[in-house]
C-alpha cells in the first residue's frame, strides 16, 4: 500500500512516537487536504495541536469501535499487533499498516540489506553501513537503530545499499529484501508478542521475504526453522567469516587482529563476522572492507566505556534487556574487578541461568535494583563468591557501586531488564547512569552513521 492509495480512505495514526511523527510529517507532505485522526497522549496532543487544521486529535486509547470506523490504521510498533481491540477491527474490515511498510511500498526498487535479532542487530547494522561506506558505496542507515526509514522518504540522490534495522514489532512489515540478517533467537518482548513461539515466528517473517538469508549455525533453532530457504549463508563458521581468539578469520586465511576491534568480547567479534558475511554476501569486497573495522566508533549504550571517574572504569550497557546479554557483558570483561548493575521492569524471565553463570564467574559485587531486583537478588547467594545487594533505584545502585568498588575496578550497567520500571527507554536510563557517573550524557548518547552518506 502506497501513500497515494490514501487519498480517499478514512486514516488514523495510531500511536504518536517517533515512527507516528514520521508517518504525520510524510502523509501530510504528500496529502496535505487528507482527513487525519491521531491517537495519542494529551502531552503529544498539546504539542501538535496547531500543526495542520485537517488533523483530529483524540486522546483516550482507542476501542474496537473506534478502530473499525477506519479504512486504514498506521500502528506505531510499540503497540502489539495481538492486541484484541486491533484483532477485532481487523475482522470488521480495518486494515492496519505502518510507517516501516509505507516506506517499503514507496521503494519497491532499493537495495535493501534488513537486520533483525534478540541481540546484536544495532550493532551489526552498524557495521555493515560503516563497511559499505569504507568501500566508497553510497549507504543509508535507518530503522529501529534510531532513525525511521520513512524519514528518509525522498532522499536526494539514491543510496547504493539501504541498511535497516529491524524489531521483532517490525519485521512482518519489510518486503523485497535482497539480504536478510538474522544475528540469533532469544526469548523476549513476550508481553507484545504473547507467546515466545509467536516471538519465533514474527522474527523469522524477515527470511520469507529475503533473496538471500544469513544466520550463524551455532543457533540450532535458526537453523531447523530456516532450513528450507533456498539461498541460506552463514557467518561464525569455519569455512567462512570467523573470529578465534586472536583474529577475525575468512576460511584459514587471518584477515583482522581482534586487539584492533573498538568493540569488546567475541560477541561484538561475532558481529563483525555477520558484517562482513553479509558485505560478501551481496556480492561486494568483504576482505578489502574489513580493514574499516579499526575506525568504527561503538554504538552508545551497547558496552560502551565512558572513561574514569574516582578511579572507577564506567560501562554502560544499558540495551541489555535479557539475563543471557548480562552474561555476555560479564563475559567480555573476565579477568577485571567489576560490580555489575542488573534489575529493571519484570517481564517474567528466567534468571536462573544468570544465577548459574556469576556461582562459577563471580564478579566483585552484583547490586539488583528495579521492579525485579528483589526477586533477581532472592536467585542469588553467597556461594557466588562475591556480594550482592539490592536496592530500589538506579540512583542507589550507582551510588552504592562507587562505595563497594576498589579503585582500578569497573562499574558495570547491564540491567539484563528493559527500563520501563524507571525511564521511557533504554537510551534515557544509560543517560541517566552516564550522569550519576560524571559524564556528559549528551555527548555519549550520540549514534554516528546515522541517514545517507
Amino acid at each position: 500500500m502506497r501513500i497515494a492509495d490514501l487519498a480517499r480512505l478514512q486514516v488514523a495514526i495510531w500511536g504518536l512516537g517517533r515512527e507516528g511523527h514520521a508517518a504525520h510529517t510524510a502523509l501530510r507532505q504528500r496529502l496535505p487536504e487528507l482527513p487525519l485522526t491521531v491517537f495519542c497522549s494529551d502531552a503529544e496532543a498539546h504539542f501538535m495541536a496547531s500543526d495542520h487544521a485537517n488533523d483530529r486529535y483524540v486522546t483516550h486509547a482507542p476501542t474496537a469501535a473506534d478502530l473499525s470506523a477506519f479504512d486504514i490504521v498506521i500502528k506505531s510498533p510499540g503497540i502489539s499487533a495481538y492486541r484484541p481491540e486491533m484483532l477485532e477491527a481487523q475482522r470488521n474490515g480495518t486494515r492496519f499498516t505502518s510507517a516501516t511498510a509505507l516506506w517499503f511500498a514507496e521503494h519497491a526498487h532499493s537495495r535493501v540489506i534488513a537486520v533483525t535479532g534478540t541481540k546484536g542487530k544495532s550493532t551489526t547494522s552498524a557495521l555493515i553501513a560503516h563497511l559499505l561506506r569504507g568501500l566508497g558505496k553510497r549507504t543509508a542507515l535507518a530503522g529501529n537503530i534510531g532513525l525511521p526509514v520513512l524519514e528518509l522518504l525522498d532522499p536526494p540522490l539514491e543510496p547504493d545499499w539501504w541498511v535497516i534495522e529491524l524489531s521483532s514489532f517490525q519485521t512482518r512489515e519489510a518486503d523485497r529484501l535482497q539480504l536478510a540478517v538474522i544475528t540469533n533467537i532469544e526469548e523476549e518482548h513476550l508481553d507484545w508478542h504473547g507467546s515466545r513461539e509467536r516471538y519465533v515466528d514474527d522474527k523469522l517473517a524477515l527470511a520469507s521475504t529475503a533473496e538471500t538469508l544469513l544466520i550463524n549455525p551455532a543457533q540450532t533453532e535458526l537453523c531447523e526453522y530456516t532450513a528450507g530457504h533456498p539461498r541460506r549463508r552463514f557467518f561464525a563458521n569455519a569455512e567462512g567469516w570467523h573470529a578465534d581468539a586472536e583474529f577475525i578469520m575468512r576460511g584459514q586465511q587471518s584477515i583482522f587482529d581482534r586487539s584492533r576491534l573498538p568493540l569488546p568480547g567475541l560477541h561484538n567479534a561475532l558481529n563483525a563476522c555477520a558484517a562482513l558475511a553479509a558485505i560478501e554476501a551481496i556480492g561486494e569486497d568483504a576482505v578489502a572492507a574489513a580493514e574499516s573495522l579499526a575506525t568504527f566508533r561503538a554504538l552508545p549504550h551497547r558496552l560502551q566505556t565512558l572513561g574514569v571517574r574516582d578511579g572507577l572504569t564506567w560501562i554502560d550497557d544499558s540495551i541489555a534487556t535479557t539475563p543471557q546479554a548480562t552474561i555476555e557483558a560479564l563475559r567480555s570483561l573476565h579477568g577485571k574487578l567489576v560490580s555489575v548493575i542488573v534489575g529493571g521492569h519484570d517481564r517474567g524471565l528466567d534468571w536462573h541461568v544468570f544465577a548459574e553463570h556469576v556461582r562459577q564467574h563471580a564478579p566483585h559485587a552484583i547490586i539488583a535494583n528495579g521492579a525485579n531486583g528483589k526477586r533477581i537478588h532472592a536467585l542469588l547467594d553467597d556461594s557466588h563468591g562475591g556480594q550482592s545487594h539490592c536496592v530500589a533505584s538506579l540512583g542507589e545502585a550507582v551510588a552504592l557501586a562507587r562505595r563497594q568498588t576498589p579503585a582500578g575496578g569497573t562499574i558495570l550497567l547491564s540491567p539484563g531488564a528493559p527500563s520501563f520500571d524507571q525511564f521511557h527507554d533504554y537510551a534515557e536510563r544509560g543517560r541517566c547512569f552516564a550522569e550519576l557517573a560524571g559524564f556528559d550524557a549528551d555527548v555519549i548518547g550520540q549514534i554516528e552513521g546515522l541517514g545517507i552518506a
